[in-house]
């Protein structure tokens, strides 16, 4: 089933800035829609989101060369290729790209092309996109279990202004129920929790992932306590129906062999950053953390792992393994990791993210596809990933659009699987 057709255009994200839609239309007249997004806080190794750089249009931040790149490079190379076969089409945009980075063309470019031909081949097979990704990759899901919710309630760091220093605090659904319950729980607890920060004087406004971006919050513990008042406030038991879950992004803090904690007005090395952690992990219902250490603070990763896994808390590579096959391998063989977040901009096909997902299958680390903070589009692509590879948790904001359209298409998925 030949590609014949490629049509590149700009869209808004959720920054107010644009980023990139693709239609890709096939012989047979099936089409498929992707974008992108991009993130505010990304690892540096990430691939690279090409934009133009001239000051007069979007502040520099316009998509229109990795437009014309799709338009004028990847079409000529891609029509008349079999939409059935991704993984030669994700090769042969690497191969054209040629760089590490996918800095050449443009990570954002290749991957609204990756994604719009998946999606228009899923529809020439008249599947459904998570099983035609499961079909496709093999990647032996049987959809008996699908992720449940990791919801942001509180973000700091990079995502908001004035608030902690660690960027996402996460409501997660541990309940036997299914996603669709799990997302109900999580959802009365975070507007339970707006009653909290308001009781406590504190603001709930929202940042770039609808989360409260509390300014005036004391300090970076002061979440987990409000948190599990909600969760018992909304009627739920915390530590069986809903945990915690947090992303600390510990690069955006760490500087010349320091992590300074703004908040508290605190430099620690890492060895006092990890006895900072694990006083929280005694005393709060925490279970999964990710990122809190540097990206290239590889040796103290290892140590870190091993506390964790005294307290059986999943740890989440993100900026330190970028979905990168070749990061995600080297965290394995150092022991740095037991799990990893996914996402598809970071390293920019479907095919690439698909191989770093079945290579942290085959060690037992669980997935957790995610969502981006500056730059989210209304795209479910990540939802169907994540179905397609057995994610143990899908982590998304709570609100605004492009977050809620996420957490409606995993439940239309459970409906549709109960159905069957």
């Amino acid at each position: 089933m030949r590609v014949t057709q490629l049509f590149a255009y700009e869209i808004l994200a959720s920054g107010g800035y644009p980023t990139i839609e693709v239609i890709a239309t096939l012989e047979d007249g099936s089409t498929g829609v992707a974008s992108v997004p991009y993130g505010a806080s990304a690892g540096s190794y990430e691939a690279t989101v090409l934009i133009d750089g001239d000051a007069s249009r979007y502040n520099g931040k316009g998509m229109l060369k990795a437009i014309a790149n799709i338009q004028e490079k990847i079409s000529p190379v891609i029509l008349g290729m079999d939409a059935l076969d991704q993984r030669a089409i994700d090769e042969k945009m690497i191969a054209l790209d040629g760089s590490s980075t996918k800095a050449t063309l443009g990570g954002n470019a290749i991957l609204a092309v990756s994604l719009a031909v998946a999606k228009a081949a899923a529809a020439s097979q008249h599947k459904p996109l998570y099983r035609y990704i499961a079909d496709t990759f093999q990647t032996g899901a049987d959809f008996s279990h699908l992720p449940n919710p990791m919801i942001v309630v509180i973000e700091g760091g990079k995502h908001a202004d004035e608030t902690t220093d660690l960027q996402e605090y996460c409501i997660t659904g541990i309940g036997e129920g299914g996603p669709t319950q799990n997302i109900r729980y999580a959802l009365e607890t975070y507007h339970a929790l707006a009653k909290i920060l308001k009781k406590n004087q504190l603001s709930t406004n929202v940042g770039n992932e609808g989360a409260f971006a509390p300014n005036g919050i004391p300090n970076n513990e002061s979440p987990f306590q409000y948190i599990v008042e909600a969760i018992t406030a909304a009627g739920y038991i915390a530590g069986k129906d809903l945990g915690i879950s947090i992303d600390a992004a510990a690069s955006e803090f760490y500087e010349n062999g320091l992590y300074h904690l703004k908040l508290e007005n605190r430099s620690l090395t890492a060895d006092e950053l990890m006895e900072y952690y694990t006083t929280w992990f005694e005393k709060y219902p925490i279970v999964t953390v990710e990122d809190l250490l540097d990206e290239d603070d590889w040796a103290n990763w290892t140590k870190l792992h091993q506390i964790t896994q005294r307290f059986s808390i999943p740890l989440i590579g993100d900026d330190l393994t970028v979905t990168s096959k070749d990061r995600l391998q080297k965290a394995i063989t150092t022991n740095a990791i037991s799990a990893i977040l996914i996402k598809l901009n970071q390293i920019g096909t479907l095919t690439e993210t698909i191989d770093t997902c079945l290579l942290a299958k085959e060690h037992g680390m669980m997935t957790v596809p995610s969502h981006r903070g500056g730059g989210e589009t209304n795209d479910t692509t990540m939802v169907d990933l994540a179905v397609a590879v057995g994610g143990t948790y899908m982590k998304v904001g709570p609100t605004r659009g492009e977050r809620v359209s996420k957490f409606n298409r995993l439940m239309e998925i459970e409906r549709e699987l109960q159905v069957r």
